[in-house]
């Protein structure tokens, strides 16, 4: 989700009371250990115990291999404010893995326990660190030996987004190893992965047997998605949703950016762009193609609400 899952993102999500908590956009470890400047640069949210303006707590993930540099990262994380560290071992981006991060790590599973470890060695107990990882990089074996390394390592749960790197986010999924894991893992594992629809939630908490779950993509497609696992998982009460209105949303979206990033901020349309190409793709909204070319922020709002009056859906 880089690139469209910032604060005013994760503020906004934060005020549907669906979600327990976020994590961030990875921030990549490279040649050098990150300094505190860049966390407290990107993660706003650190200045608030790190917590969404609406209350959201917020784990901070970092990508990257060497063990050292990862470890130094994040303690400097933690300095800045973070109260929650997650290494990211799924990204499937060929920028990423080419420069050694993501999955291309879960070729090594001997890599993936020393960059876990690391981190974990250099935090305070009291500071979770947890993974998010894929299945393995060109078939879904590895994540056993993985999943085993990173429990070995210390982490506190971890994250398996059901497909491989290969992949990419191309069907099918592969949700039953991940049960396989839960069964005899000695942390909770978290399911994520083509959760597209409340049937779809029902069918990877059939087959994982899972009490976590994430989403992301899924959330912007279909807004009442959030909704519909928290009251299945009993963290909101269960009344009937009405169908997505998109305009108010929008509203509300538009709402929490003028607040982070002052009025008519390019960023902010630019969210709202990247917002409604994912509901366009996957989920009902039917006006992308009409909007993608408006510049200013206003004519957007004002032309999405005019093309949603003539739709019945809207």
């Amino acid at each position: 989700m880089d690139g469209i899952t910032d604060a005013t993102m994760r503020a906004f999500q934060g005020a549907q009371n669906t979600f327990t908590h976020s994590v961030t956009e990875f921030i990549r470890v490279s040649n050098h250990p990150l300094p505190i400047r860049v966390f407290v640069r990107d993660v706003p949210e650190l200045a608030t115990q790190a917590k969404t303006t609406t209350g959201l707590p917020v784990q901070i993930q970092i990508l990257g291999g060497d063990p050292d540099r990862m470890a130094i990262s994040a303690q400097n994380a933690v300095a800045a404010g973070a109260t929650a560290i997650d290494i990211n071992f799924g990204c499937p981006a060929p920028t990423v893995n080419r420069k050694d991060g993501g999955a291309s790590i879960l070729r090594c599973p001997h890599r993936v326990y020393e960059i876990t470890r690391a981190v974990r060695d250099a935090l305070p107990k009291s500071i979770p660190v947890s993974v998010k990882a894929r299945h393995g990089w060109d078939s879904i074996e590895p994540i056993y030996e993985n999943a085993e390394q990173i429990q070995r390592a210390g982490a506190s749960w971890l994250t398996i987004h059901a497909r491989t790197k290969t992949q990419g986010y191309n069907p099918p999924v592969y949700w039953k190893p991940i049960g396989e894991i839960r069964r005899n893992a000695s942390i909770p594992i978290v399911a994520n992965g083509d959760i597209w629809s409340i049937e779809e939630f029902y069918l990877c908490q059939d087959q994982t047997g899972c009490a976590h779950f994430m989403i992301g993509r899924a959330a912007l497609a279909n807004p009442n998605l959030p909704h519909q696992i928290a009251q299945s998982l009993g963290l909101q009460p269960t009344t009937p949703l009405p169908p997505v209105n998109w305009p108010e949303l929008l509203q509300k979206f538009h709402k929490h950016s003028t607040d982070f990033h002052g009025p008519n901020h390019p960023k902010s349309l630019n969210r709202l762009k990247q917002w409604l190409a994912i509901a366009a793709r996957f989920g009902d909204f039917p006006h992308f193609a009409d909007l993608k070319k408006i510049s200013d922020h206003q004519d957007f709002m004002t032309a999405l609400a005019a093309l949603c009056q003539i739709q019945t859906s809207c």
